[in-house]
């Protein structure tokens, strides 16, 4: 096990439409929402989107969390903000993720509000501490969303299913091993559970010692309650943490056959490997930057658990 560096900017990769930018009609209409004058907007430096999505603080003192996009020009992503809001009215009380309040459609733009969380993303490089909270937290959403609530989700076996067929095109000095590996997925990924899929540190916030909830809910599909643990892992074996020893003690992954966690390990690789390659768009100029890492920590973990020889 090794620390990967890397110099992504980790809360700053974010490239947003500010609150000033936004057509007159809109920000009237977020104020009409809200009940007061907007007098102050925090811009969320994390994530990969290009889409508005800042910290709003009113005249009154109150303060919402509110996501826009341009139906037209930023369609993809007014899409994924009206996906997200349709799952979230279907997630139960009591989930530790921020609540929907409203949404919109004005002048050919999507917006959303939830629930202001006041907060702060793990630590990067991750910390025991922080990843013994995040891991509790992904522990309880499984249990609260076993069975999965029936908001016309996706299943984890259809999902992924193009994900095996990657290796064929992967240049690799174990890329059949890889595929053939992959390939048994279905079996493996199958369950009632909704599995949020986009668990990392850019979409965790913690609220103090015992608390955190998972924003950001674009991608969820029905699986096994144990993958959100898994995909956990990735930032913090990245730096540093033995994360073989948290899954020996972890309730969910303990009792999960190694070769299945291998399974899912050269699933997500291969997805990892074909996105770092794709080009870099003008509006996420460190998202591949952030996939390459990823297939790299993911790469070296699934050798040192496999006895290979480790990638250069």
């Amino acid at each position: 096990m090794r620390v990967l560096p890397t110099r992504i900017p980790h809360g700053r990769t974010a490239r947003r439409v500010e609150w000033a930018h936004l057509p007159p009609r809109v920000r009237q209409a977020v104020e009409g929402h809200l009940g007061s004058p907007v007098t102050e907007a925090a811009s969320q430096g994390a994530g990969f989107t290009p889409g508005f999505a800042s910290v709003l603080t009113c005249a009154d003192g109150t303060r919402h969390f509110v996501k826009a996009a341009a139906v037209k020009a930023q369609r993809l992503f007014a899409e994924s903000y009206r996906e997200e809001a349709r799952k979230l009215r279907g997630i139960p009380s009591g989930v530790p993720a921020p609540r929907l309040l409203w949404t919109d459609e004005v002048e050919d733009w999507f917006l959303l509000s939830t629930e202001y969380v006041e907060g702060r993303a793990p630590a990067r490089p991750w910390t025991p501490a922080d990843l013994a909270l995040a891991s509790d937290m992904a522990v309880r959403i499984a249990d609260l969303l076993t069975p999965a609530p029936g908001v016309g989700l996706g299943t984890a076996v259809d999902e992924f299913a193009s994900w095996p067929g990657l290796w064929a095109v992967i240049d690799h000095p174990r890329a059949a091993e890889l595929g053939a590996l992959a390939s048994g997925y279905a079996d493996v990924v199958a369950g009632e559970t909704l599995v949020h899929t986009d668990i990392r540190d850019d979409n965790i916030l913690v609220l103090d010692e015992e608390r955190a909830v998972l924003c950001d809910w674009n991608w969820p599909v029905v699986g096994a309650p144990w993958l959100d643990s898994l995909f956990l892992l990735i930032g913090p074996r990245g730096d540093g943490l033995d994360v073989d020893a948290h899954i020996d003690a972890h309730p969910l992954l303990s009792s999960v056959p190694a070769e299945h966690v291998d399974v899912v390990l050269a699933l997500i690789l291969g997805y990892f490997t074909v996105s770092a390659a794709e080009p870099v768009p003008p509006t996420s100029p460190h998202i591949r930057a952030a996939q390459a890492w990823q297939r790299d920590v993911i790469d070296q973990w699934l050798a040192e658990r496999r006895g290979w020889s480790l990638p250069d």
